[in-house]
């Protein structure tokens, strides 16, 4: 397709941008004015208006949709803001600039914000949906951290209400429950376990490593110390960035805290985007358009999926898809932006595209993250003004951002150019769905035994609270996540030698994984006891019956709600219990007469990190690969959410004609991921199981009997002496017939086709055959007297 055409035979539905603005603030400037993020805001919104050539107002009253980049006072369920915010950002930026846009719209968390805006709208204005748009972002954290240390504490709340698409946070995927139970939940910790792998993958020694770091990033000092809205002025050289120092301290490994992304800051920056023929009524300057020769939104994998931790392929697709739609390749891009947050995230793009880090063109248009600012998700913002100036300053010329959003999880591109063209079909979905065919590494969330160290972090390496992590892989090729434990193995991953590759030795427990680097050490530190009944128990009550035991939730005043510690006895007692060859039969039930169990404690689990479960699954049973002895849930009253999922990991469910059962989890914003998305489904019809979990609709004992989920259901108060019926009854049969037909039901289940589970059920006759219980049964039968049972 021809890109030399005249601007006077462009679509008038084609997308450009028109007018770009920029604005800082710093706490030592004179004139600093402790702005809040709104009024910032404004500033750059009214700069970017300015810089279209007309009347402010002019500018405002076109303006169709006003969306913001999402501030980091908003972007995860952890962030809050301190001294308040706007409650509607677009509108209260709108209210101060004269604007009434007719949608308001708060964009998802992620570096990728801005430069996917521009896409996103850019598609919206070719396709006549709009035909004004305003692109903004803005951080005041250096303000925020100042005034907070002071007496006199701004006030930033506003009610402005009206209209707002709050896309919410959108960070799925960014991290795992596995990385917050390990501490690996900051951006600094994750981007340095993929620094380190790259370091290995590429043979570097550490300080080889440290020096090619300094030397990619102190081209950008250069160029920050240039911008009028940088950060900071100071021009830093290799070694000043590399080595570390009093004022440059290691802050991970193996990052100084100048190769890291700077967060205090307030900047802000803002885009105003128009059709061509919106541009033409208004009478913009043709000269101030600038065009989208290509783009492209792609995503990575999860980190821990990752086939290589040293690399992000979807990166470097985004960048070449976009200049393959641009028609043109790197050579011909004649200034760039990539994203700088960490090393990784421009020798990622650079080591694709033989981009060195003494490039002419420079690998920054702002002066990069640590150095002209960080301003949260916003940066590309100003990535994008300053190539959209550039582009006009070089009629004709092209200009790349490439923006990147969580863990090089989202990548954004941009190429740019003063040079007419029509809009293109994005391609990005065809190139993800070739990305997803990527093979993805299986996970270990409970590591046992011998693994080699795959990457790792160390935070405050050279402090006394130095805190590692280590990603490793099992004998089988599965990926774990485990904290570092042992002076030699911290000592190992924050000295001169390369561990990755070393052999270490992880155990599970509830809370987390940990290695360390001799099976001595680990046993020492963490040694294995045979399972075992405790003399007593602080939420449970265990009591023998002769062959049965019996096992109460004793938590009644919170409707025997699970809390981590309850699920740790209820963990170790079902492993005593199956491990005690004198206990067949076994009988759960709630305190009193209220509930079974009303789920997981939610107040108690908020006091930690809430992720606290066994490897066995909630309550020790939901998880299980087999539960290999019968086990009777005795439901008296309430089984909601987890308790229901108990109940469903349970052999027999028993019922007092009070009991309640559902999945409320909705209701609340969570799943029911411990099991009952799974077992519900297949204890019900499938009709009624999705209403349940979809609705949280509730069964009472009839319609449980009468759908299959309970098999006996008790007068009002006697549930416990139907289930010790139960039990009886099951202490009649041989405990050896009964397990054996536990473990042949359990792998029927895994197999889909029926016949093949039939044939494959045969096998259990090689185990009956050669017990004697099996022996017993027959000999007592013909001799008409009741069985005497061994449970062999």
């Amino acid at each position: 397709m021809d890109d030399n055409i005249a601007a006077a035979d462009i679509d008038p539905t084609t997308p450009i941008i028109v007018g770009v603005g920029q604005a800082s603030e710093r706490l030592d400037d004179a004139d600093y004015r402790r702005l809040g993020e709104a009024d910032l805001a404004a500033i750059a919104v009214r700069a970017a208006f300015a810089d279209t050539g007309l009347d402010a107002a002019a500018v405002a009253e076109m303006i169709d949709v006003a969306a913001a980049v999402r501030s980091f006072e908003k972007s995860s369920p952890a962030s809050s803001a301190q001294l308040g915010r706007p409650d509607n950002m677009p509108r209260a930026v709108a209210k101060r600039t004269g604007m009434d846009p007719r949608r308001a719209v708060e964009e998802v968390t992620g570096g990728q914000s801005p430069q996917h805006l521009v896409t996103e709208f850019g598609t919206e204005i070719a396709a006549g949906l709009t035909d004004a748009v305003l692109l903004f972002g803005c951080e005041v954290m250096s303000t925020v951290r100042a005034a907070l240390k002071s007496d006199d504490r701004p006030d930033y709340s506003e009610t402005v209400g009206g209209q707002l698409e709050d896309r919410g946070f959108g960070i799925a995927g960014l991290t795992s429950v596995d990385e917050v139970r390990h501490g690996v939940m900051v951006p600094l910790a994750q981007y340095s376990i993929l620094e380190n792998a790259r370091r290995h993958r590429l043979g570097r020694s550490r300080t080889e490593y440290a020096a090619q770091m300094g030397a990619l990033f102190a081209p950008m000092s250069q160029i920050a110390a240039q911008n009028p809205y940088s950060s900071t002025t100071r021009v830093y050289s290799a070694a000043d960035l590399a080595v570390p120092g009093d004022d440059n301290r290691r802050v991970c490994v193996p990052y100084t805290r100048r190769l890291v992304s700077r967060d205090q800051v307030n900047q802000a920056a803002a885009v105003v985007m128009t059709s061509v023929g919106a541009a033409r009524r208004a009478g913009i300057d043709p000269s101030r358009w600038v065009f989208l020769h290509g783009y492209a939104d792609l995503c990575e994998k999860p980190m821990m999926r990752r086939p290589d931790l040293s690399q992000a392929p979807s990166a470097v697709a985004a960048v070449h898809t976009a200049l393959t739609m641009a028609g043109i390749g790197m050579g011909d891009v004649g200034a760039l932006d990539l994203y700088s947050c960490f090393p990784i995230a421009v020798s990622n793009v650079a080591d694709a595209f033989g981009l060195e880090p003494d490039d002419p063109r420079g690998l920054t248009a702002t002066g990069g993250l640590p150095y002209f600012g960080g301003p949260g998700n916003n940066y590309s913002m100003h990535g994008i003004a300053e190539i959209v100036e550039g582009a006009r300053r070089t009629p004709g010329s092209y200009g790349l951002v490439g923006a990147n959003g969580g863990i090089l999880s989202k990548y954004s591109v941009g190429v740019y150019s003063t040079t007419p063209t029509p809009w293109r079909r994005s391609t990005s979905d065809a190139v993800q769905r070739e990305l997803d065919t990527a093979p993805h590494i299986p996970i270990t969330r409970y590591a046992d035994g011998r693994g080699v160290i795959e990457s790792f972090t160390v935070l405050n390496p050279d402090r006394t609270d130095r805190a590692g992590t280590v990603i490793g892989r099992l004998h089988d090729g599965t990926r774990f996540i485990a904290t570092a434990e042992g002076y030699d193995l911290l000592d190992l991953l924050c000295g001169q030698e390369d561990p990755i590759g070393r052999t270490v030795y992880a155990r599970s427990s509830a809370d987390r994984n940990v290695v360390t680097l001799t099976r001595t050490e680990l046993d020492e530190r963490h040694p294995r006891t045979a399972p075992r009944f405790a003399d007593d128990y602080e939420h449970l009550i265990v009591e023998r019956r002769g062959r049965v035991l019996e096992v109460t939730i004793n938590r009644p005043d919170s409707r025997n709600a699970i809390s981590p510690k309850t699920n740790a006895e209820l963990d170790a007692v079902f492993e005593a219990y199956f491990a005690a060859p004198d206990l067949w039969v076994a009988i759960l039930t709630g305190a009193g007469d209220k509930a079974f169990s009303s789920g997981n404690d939610l107040a108690a689990s908020a006091g930690g990190t809430g992720l606290s479960m066994p490897e066995n699954g909630f309550a020790g049973l939901t998880a299980r690969t087999t539960v290999p002895k019968p086990v009777i849930a005795a439901v008296n009253g309430f089984a909601l959410g987890g308790g229901l999922e108990i109940a469903l990991a349970c052999h027999v469910i028993v019922a007092d004609e009070s009991a309640t059962f559902g999945l409320p989890e909705v209701k609340v914003g969570l799943v029911a991921a411990a099991g009952g998305l799974v077992r519900l489904p297949r204890a019900l019809p499938k009709a009624l199981a999705r209403d349940m979990i979809l609705t949280g609709r509730r069964l009472d004992a009839d319609e449980a009997l009468a759908h299959g989920l309970v098999s006996r259901i008790a007068p009002k108060g006697d549930v416990m002496a139907t289930a010790r019926g139960v039990a009886e009854e099951m202490l009649a049969a041989s405990p050896a017939a009964v397990r054996a037909s536990i473990s042949t039901m359990a792998a029927a289940d895994a197999t889909p086709d029926t016949v093949t589970a039939v044939r494959d059920s045969l096998g259990v006759l090689d185990e009956i055959l050669v017990s004697p219980d099996t022996t017993e049964g027959i000999m007592a039968f013909v001799q008409k007297r009741p069985p005497q049972w061994t449970g062999r």
